[in-house]
């Protein structure tokens, strides 16, 4: 078994609970360790602190989370007891993170089995499980079909830009924006990659130059504030990235740094590509103005290395810290998704692919 995979879930058996084992992505790249939840508070927990993080395995997770709500699963259990329970789990598993709106299209599908079911207590369990694994599997699925349309844009590259993390630690395997270089890679193309450092929270520094080195892709960090300067030198011939959330217009939200790093991509003439599944899109939104922006705690700026180092922003200095920005569709060059490339995205165009 894969020290380094994102998500694993063990069923209920022989007395013992169902578990949801997480790679703590808060302790990479100095350990490598698991954390294994058995409770809705646990996992809820999990998300909130980025022990797993990335949009396509928060929503993985919250899945999985819900079948380990604790329910009478005798035969003359109250049915009805039991929905109000997972009810009440999904809409606590909601309020972990705002944004990535894969947590709340996953919880939908588990919430729609609980209004559905007409069974048994133990049939809508494993109904539940059986959701939260199809959820997980076709995760892995869209990686590779992401892999796949997006490998075409950067087959002519020989060095290419990410932002935060991407790849097989925000997903079950693969990832979306790091998708195409793996594809690459399997087939003998290998990429050199800039990651960004990712502040504050340093998931490129720690998490993508870590995945990609531990795959033999050549990779490099750079601080966010050298983008610029490593493009005017020629050295980055493309930018992609992930998304958290991304609305029918194309507009996308992703971490923080992405925005002006498609500023930056739009004035230096680099294409500048988003690669999300399409459980990233949030088609009841028509612009990127109302995409919800979570706000983090200010310790994460003030105490990069946490909180028992040496604080490094004045004491009375207030510190503004949202965990995603929004570029606008019109500084995107192309949307990658498991079914296809949507290039100058704008409403009609992503509309229509989502229909597909």
């Amino acid at each position: 078994m894969n020290d380094a995979e994102t998500i694993r879930y063990h069923a209920a058996r022989d007395g013992r609970p169902a578990e949801l084992d997480l790679l703590d992505q808060t302790k990479l790249p100095g350990t490598l360790t698991r954390l294994v939840c058995t409770d809705i508070d646990q996992t809820h927990d999990a998300i909130r602190r980025l022990v797993v993080r990335g949009a396509p395995a928060i929503g993985i997770a919250a899945a999985y989370g819900v079948t380990l709500t604790p329910v009478d699963l005798s035969p003359s259990a109250d049915l009805t007891e039991a929905k109000n329970r997972y009810r009440q789990s999904i809409d606590h598993l909601a309020t972990s993170r705002p944004t990535a709106v894969n947590l709340f299209w996953a919880l939908d599908r588990m919430r729609a089995l609980v209004d559905q079911s007409v069974g048994s207590v133990t049939d809508l369990r494993d109904q539940l499980v059986t959701e939260a694994i199809r959820v997980h599997d076709e995760d892995r699925q869209m990686c590779r079909s992401i892999g796949a349309n997006g490998a075409p844009l950067l087959a002519s590259c020989r060095r290419v830009m990410t932002h935060c993390n991407a790849g097989s630690l925000a997903t079950s395997m693969w990832g979306t924006a790091l998708a195409p270089m793996y594809h690459l890679h399997e087939a003998g193309q290998t990429l050199e990659v800039f990651a960004d450092e990712t502040r504050p929270l340093l998931q490129g520094a720690r998490l993508t130059a870590w995945e990609l080195h531990q795959a033999g892709i050549p990779v490099t960090v750079c601080t966010d504030s050298m983008a610029g300067s490593l493009m005017r030198e020629g050295k980055v011939d493309a930018v992609i990235v992930g998304a958290d959330r991304i609305a029918a217009n194309g507009d996308v939200a992703n971490k923080i740094g992405t925005y002006p790093l498609a500023v930056l991509a739009r004035y230096h003439k680099i294409p500048f590509y988003v690669a999300a599944p399409t459980n990233t899109f949030d088609a009841e939104l028509d612009s990127g103005d109302g995409i919800p922006i979570e706000q983090r705690s200010a310790d994460e700026v003030s105490y990069p290395c946490g909180t028992n180092a040496p604080r490094q922003t004045p004491e009375g200095v207030p510190v503004v810290n949202p965990a995603f920005d929004v570029t606008p569709a019109e500084l995107v060059t192309a949307l990658v998704t498991e079914k296809g490339v949507i290039s100058a995205p704008n409403t009609e165009k992503v509309l229509s692919h989502l229909r597909a």
